[in-house]
Order: structure tokens, then C-alpha cells, then sequence
């Protein structure tokens, strides 16, 4: 399993990134679920490859979604109408009680 690079992932369709994550993180959960029952991995460091791979898809992906996001224009919120404060209660002092 080759190392996937930033610039390799920016260049495919988000159809095929979606994809290969799917696949990336399938056998990440196959890798790991052989080392929790115990059995040794096939290649250790292919571990960390599909971990470093399945964190470079999110953040490519990521990195897409806030650039559509800025494409967009942003919707205006209509200026809602400040309330008035209420006025405390003030408390009638001793002459006004008389």
C-alpha cells in the first residue's frame, strides 16, 4: 500500500476520494481487528500508513468543502429589532409609604 499524497488526492474526482476512503478505512478496521483478537499484523507499519492515508482524505476533503463554502455567497440575516430593557422596579422608600 502505497502513501497517498496531498497532491495526488486534490487532483482525483471527490467520487473517487470517497471512495478510497471507504476502502482505506475497511482495511484499516480488518488490520485492527486482527490485532485486537491478538493475531500479528502482516506489516506493522502498515498500520500507520492507512492511519497517516485516512487522515490526509479527511483533511483534502475538508480543505474542499471550506473552499465551496467560500464560493458561495453567505446569507444575509435580516437585523432583528433590539428589545428595550425593562426598567427595575424601584422600591418606594420609607416618606413615600407614609
Amino acid at each position: 500500500m502505497a502513501l497517498l499524497r496531498p497532491k495526488e488526492l486534490r487532483a482525483m474526482r471527490s467520487e473517487d476520494i470517497k471512495a478510497k476512503f471507504k476502502e482505506l478505512n475497511d482495511e484499516l478496521m480488518h488490520e485492527r481487528g486482527i490485532a485486537a483478537m491478538g493475531g500479528a499484523p502482516s506489516s506493522p507499519g502498515k498500520l500507520r500508513a492507512l492511519r497517516t492515508s485516512v487522515a490526509r482524505i479527511h483533511t483534502v476533503m475538508r480543505e474542499t468543502e471550506l473552499a465551496e463554502a467560500k464560493k458561495k455567497p453567505a446569507i444575509q440575516k435580516k437585523e432583528q429589532p433590539k428589545e428595550k430593557k425593562k426598567e427595575k422596579a424601584v422600591k418606594p422608600t420609607k416618606e413615600e409609604k407614609k
